[in-house]
């Protein structure tokens, strides 16, 4: 399935076809030429003699050097006695052996192939159809490789910006997967309130699927899907809120649903997780039921997170997130979201009011520091942190208003914060606060520069020993999937076969 706002993200094909139309590929009507020339026994001179056309330029068109004029294409056809229809299938090649020519004369063109220098092979007749596999096979590997080594935190950062730029573009909404999700969730029977694990397991159980709970997950994974014996793999107990499972469950499916091939750029494996995420988001919090609990709310001017959290069954922070696909695009509220260490680092930030979110010279925002004087921090000075806090705070883009929940996780502590601005707070609970502050970030003076004494005081007179975050330097696994063991994949699947290995691939997320 194609969502439309994500575009951009996916790899098309290379260059327009040939004048008869832009779904036509050059190199797939050249093979075929080639292949009905060949049924035929007729040599390229023989062919050309047929249509009036010189031997060079027919090997030209076959080899997809060459664009053929429609006129050329149909005296080819009727030479070939075959339909003109056949020559410009977009479908598959007709023959394996003229797909693995395609493939090892794209990889051949591709810029990879021109950086490093490799020589051509020719792909004619007289190359053995073991050689030519080997050769894509060859091909293939190293353009693998090549992209698992530019899968670097700095590729990773850009992707992520670009996406980010992607959705704050359509207010973080995708029609296609919000339609796709209800669907699902209706056919499983769902109506009203929570999504129950019961239905959970149907929508799994539809698709083909059973839910299995293991302790021995590879530890590079959260599930993984054998496709050939139709389980979804869990881990044992549930993510603490109590829609752990249930989330896991439904991004494993959704790859099925949404289509997911494996992922060709670390662009791709980023567009997939946000894909499958919001999949998950809009099964657990349903379209229809969500935009009627949030209208009645704000018609009560009593919009809250925890409300929405609660009538759903869901964590603070998917709810929180799950506010930013709705209130833009369903109840015209501009919105802004952060997740916050309590480092005071970015983990994730959304906007399309304007907040103004500290940003690196790609335009990336996440790993930045959140001033301290926002409620994303603030909260974490507040003794009562059982509810939502609320804040107003005025800043060079304006004041907008606050709501911020802290959490806590092995790694440490965090806070998920939704915003909007002033004139929107009406709609919310916690309007009425009194607490305020005034931010001048992303200006360094605001709140990142020591106050001056201090720096009189201390700098030059102190040695602070900083902590390395070791995720920084490890290197991903480079598996078929990003950040996936291959090995451990493989090996666990091995051991659960219901009747030992079964042929088919196994996606892992």
């Amino acid at each position: 399935m194609r969502v439309a706002a994500l575009e951009p993200l996916t790899d098309h094909a290379e260059g327009p076809g040939p004048a008869t139309g832009p779904a036509v590929d050059a190199l797939t009507v050249g093979r075929r030429i080639r292949h009905h020339r060949r049924a035929r026994g007729l040599t390229l001179a023989e062919l050309g003699a047929r249509v009036g056309a010189a031997q060079s330029q027919l090997s030209q068109v076959e080899n997809g050097r060459r664009e053929p004029r429609l006129s050329l294409l149909s005296a080819v056809a009727a030479a070939l006695e075959v339909e003109l229809a056949d020559l410009l299938d977009p479908a598959p090649p007709p023959s394996r052996r003229a797909a693995l020519e395609i493939e090892l004369d794209r990889a051949q063109r591709s810029p990879l192939a021109r950086e490093l220098g490799l020589p051509t092979a020719r792909a004619g007749r007289t190359l053995p159809m073991d050689a030519l596999e080997s050769l894509v096979a060859l091909h293939s590997e190293i353009a693998r490789r090549h992209d698992a080594a530019n899968a670097t935190p700095e590729e990773a950062r850009r992707a992520n910006t670009q996406i980010r730029f992607l959705m704050r573009a359509v207010d973080n909404h995708l029609p296609e997967v919000e339609e796709l999700a209800e669907d699902v969730v209706r056919a499983a029977g769902y109506r009203v309130g929570a999504l129950t694990h019961r239905t959970v397991t149907r929508i799994a159980d539809d698709l083909g699927f059973s839910l299995l709970h293991v302790e021995d997950l590879p530890h590079s994974t959260r599930t993984v899907t054998d496709l050939a014996n139709g389980r979804i793999y869990l881990p044992p107990a549930s993510i603490p809120g109590g829609h752990g499972l249930r989330s896991l469950a439904l991004q494993a499916i959704a790859h099925r649903v949404l289509g997911h091939e494996r992922p060709q750029s670390y662009a791709d494996f980023l567009r997939q997780r946000l894909e499958i995420n919001y999949f998950a988001a809009a099964c657990l919090m349903p379209r229809t039921a969500s935009v009627e609990f949030l209208s009645a709310a704000k018609a009560d001017k009593d919009l809250a997170v925890e409300d929405f959290r609660d009538a759903f069954g869901v964590t603070h922070e998917a709810a929180a997130h799950r506010l930013t696909n709705l209130l833009t695009a369903e109840l015209g509220i501009p919105v802004h979201f952060l997740r916050v260490g309590d480092d005071g680092a970015l983990h994730r930030g959304y906007e399309n009011d304007g907040v103004p979110f500290v940003q690196d010279a790609t335009g990336a925002i996440e790993g930045q520091p959140v001033c301290r004087r926002w409620t994303a921090r603030t909260v974490f000075d507040v003794t009562n942190r059982t509810t939502e806090n609320y804040q107003y705070t005025d800043t060079p883009a304006g004041t907008f208003w606050c709501s911020s929940q802290t959490g806590s996780t092995p790694e440490g502590g965090f806070s998920i914060t939704v915003g909007v601005p002033y004139a929107h707070a009406k709609w919310f609970r916690g309007r009425d606060t009194r607490v305020r502050t005034r931010s001048s970030c992303p200006d360094p003076a605001c709140c990142r520069r020591p106050p001056a004494d201090l720096a009189a005081l201390w700098a030059g007179r102190s040695w602070p020993s900083a902590r390395l975050h070791a995720q920084v330097l490890a290197p991903l696994p480079a598996g078929t999937f990003p950040g996936v063991d291959d090995h451990e994949v493989y090996a666990f699947l091995a051991a659960h076969a219901p009747a030992g290995p079964a042929p088919g691939t196994a996606p892992a997320s």
